[in-house]
Formats: structure tokens, C-alpha cells, sequence
């Protein structure tokens, strides 16, 4: 059956999400997973200073379709009173519920003290949630991690403080930052959240498939599934998973063509956005993605690099 999901005041048709990644959901590609079914879209990670200093960059990246919402938007940053007074310069844009990273592994954004290296600082990830839940009216949610290394498995803590600094959800990742994306993610983690607090807790990492999406939900009794890496080149998983909460059977998996057919849906999206010249080398990674493990893909991969324009881009896959 399907679940749906409520945070704050925002109901959700169905409590699948799709996870926030740099330089992935950009515009196109949460046009395409909503088509599929996903029930809320996360953009890219926004630098709340980036908007402070007017950065034309970042204009674009929180660009968001009239076809999109329930869209969260996410802030990155440290400090309390740039990131509350940025949520509140934008609270008129048409997103439907602000959310601040507190799980980023990169360096250049954890050598700044934000990110995933804020749970290393609970009174500051306090501060952060207070003011910025009492900045806006739209719902405010945090995206943690299991903590930031082994040794500092602190999420049921830094859950605790969102919970009662004004958070209305809470998605948990269950690596630590010193994993990246490597080892397995440990979804205990994801049920100890989940029996700390009362706000929603939303389950993040290794799901992959209808199967692990029903895995996460049972094993740790999270409110809604975030989907990141799963939806890489796959933004039919959404629909798979649906299919699977209502009839418990398989759906088919896309066939070749219409492997071929989304590639250059996605493409034509991508260079509609953002022109020939950006569009066409930033579709060069969702084509590697896309083409994984179908024959003659690495050739196809290896070339990809070359393509310049959409007719070059179907020439190519006329290929496979």
C-alpha cells in the first residue's frame, strides 16, 4: 500500500523523496523523477552565503518548475544568522519546505565547518535550527548523518536537538562522513532515530530497488525512503517502487529503447535549461548511468565524451 507522508503542513502523495546531490538534481532531472512518481524532489545543495553575496549561480540553481512542487530547498552553511535571514529572503519562492544539509562529506564544504561536519557541534546545529524554524513559515527539515566518524555516532542526539529546535522532519543517511558513499549503510542507526523522536524520520542510503525500499520501511520503521544514488540514470525506481507498494509484484524493467528514448528526453531537458554547450557535457555522466550494463556501453561510454549536440547524442545510441 502506499504511504503517504505529512511534513509540517506540506502532505505528500507518497513518502518517496529524492535525496538532494550537487550537480544531479538540477531542474531537468527532478522533472523526470516526478514524472516517475517521486512524491517530494530535493534540489541541490544552495550556499546560503552564495545567496548573501547575490551570486548569479546560484539564481539558476534554485530555478524550480511550475510542474515540480512539493519541492524542498537546501541550504548549506554555519552560520545561525546567514542561513535564518537567507530562508527568510527566499521563503516567497515556490519551494514547500526548507532544508539544511548537516551531512555533505566533501572537504572543501567540511573544511568550512558545514555540512556533515556540523553534527560535531550540537550547539550550534541548535542554534542553526532554531532561528532559521522561527525565520519562516514554511516547514524547516535537516538531513544528518550517522555522525561523523565512527567514534562520534552522535545522530539520536543531533535528531533529539532538531526535534526540539522547531525541525518537522529529520532524514537520516546512514554512513558516517569519514564513509562517503563506501561499506554498507547502517540502517539501525536509521531505527534508533526513528524510536527517539516523534517528527518524521526519513531513511537514506543503499536503497536501490523496490525491495531495499520495503527493507529500509520494515527494518526501521522510517516514515519515508530517500532516494540518491538509486535514482542515478534510474528515475524509473520511483514508479518501480510504487508498483511494488500497491500490487507486491515486479514491474518489468525499462527495455533498451526506452532506456534510449529517456536519455534523450533527459538531454533535450537539459539543453532546453542550459543551452547546447553546458547541457550536452553535463548529460555525458546520466548517458555513463544510464547505459551501465547494457552491451556495447562501455564503447558507447568511452565515446560519450565526444558528443556536442542532441543529433550527435542520438547518432550514438543508435549504437547499442
Amino acid at each position: 500500500m502506499i504511504r503517504k507522508l505529512q511534513i509540517g503542513d506540506v502532505q505528500l502523495e507518497n513518502n518517496l523523496i529524492l535525496a538532494p546531490m550537487a550537480g544531479v538534481t538540477d531542474l531537468p532531472f527532478r522533472l523526470l523523477c516526478k514524472e516517475q512518481g517521486a512524491g517530494l524532489l530535493c534540489m541541490e545543495m544552495v550556499s546560503a552565503k552564495a545567496i548573501l553575496y547575490n551570486n548569479k549561480n546560484t539564481e539558476a540553481l534554485m530555478a524550480i518548475d511550475d510542474r515540480e512542487p512539493p519541492v524542498s530547498l537546501q541550504l548549506f552553511g554555519s552560520d545561525p544568522d546567514v542561513i535564518s535571514e537567507m530562508a527568510k529572503r527566499i521563503e516567497e519562492r515556490p519551494f514547500s519546505i526548507l532544508d539544511i544539509n548537516m551531512g555533505c562529506p566533501v572537504p572543501k564544504v567540511t573544511g568550512n565547518g558545514e555540512g556533515s561536519a556540523l553534527m560535531k557541534n550540537p550547539k550550534l546545529v541548535e542554534e542553526i535550527i532554531t532561528k532559521t524554524a522561527r525565520a519562516i513559515r514554511k516547514p524547516v527539515t535537516v538531513k544528518i548523518r550517522k555522525g561523523f566518524d565512527e567514534s562520534h555516532v552522535n545522530a539520536v542526539e543531533i535528531a533529539k536537538i532538531a526535534e526540539a529546535s522547531g525541525a518537522a522532519a529529520v532524514a537520516v543517511h546512514g554512513r558516517t562522513r569519514e564513509q562517503y558513499y563506501s561499506g554498507k549503510a547502517d540502517w539501525d542507526i536509521i531505527r534508533q532515530v526513528k524510536e527517539a523522536v516523534k517528527i518524521p524520520v526519513i531513511g537514506n542510503g543503499d536503497v536501490t530497488s523496490a525491495e531495499s525500499a520495503d527493507a529500509i520501511m520494515r527494518e526501521t520503521g522510517c516514515d519515508g525512503v530517500m532516494i540518491g544514488r538509486g535514482a542515478q540514470g534510474n528515475p524509473w525506481i520511483f514508479h518501480q517502487i510504487l508498483h511494488w507498494m500497491e500490487t507486491g509484484e515486479h514491474e518489468a524493467k525499462p527495455t533498451l529503447e526506452e532506456v534510449k528514448q529517456m536519455i534523450l528526453k533527459h538531454a533535450a531537458l537539459l539543453v532546453q535549461e542550459k543551452g547546447v554547450y553546458t547541457g550536452m557535457r553535463e548529460m555525458r555522466k546520466h548517458v555513463a548511468w544510464y547505459t551501465t550494463g547494457y552491451p556495447h556501453s562501455a564503447k558507447l561510454r568511452a565515446r560519450v565524451n565526444e558528443i556536442t549536440s542532441l543529433e550527435e547524442l542520438t547518432g550514438l545510441l543508435e549504437q547499442l
